[in-house]
């Protein structure tokens, strides 16, 4: 594992408390990724894709 510098380490805290929302959002995604490429079942994936269609209605505005 690679050292990382205190100075890096605060650099890194204040970018998350000034990005709060990319941050959080940021998150999201790479959870959702790993539990689709990990863990989800086919169940989970129909249901899945049955959100994504709905949530793409939904920002085009129909």
């Amino acid at each position: 594992m690679t050292k990382v510098s205190e100075a890096q380490k605060k650099a890194i805290k204040a970018y998350r408390e000034r990005n709060k929302e990319k941050t959080r959002v940021d998150n999201y995604r790479r959870t959702a990724r790993l539990f689709i490429r990990s863990h989800a079942t086919m169940e989970d994936l129909e249901e899945l894709k049955t959100l994504i269609s709905e949530r793409e209605k939904e920002i085009s505005g129909e």
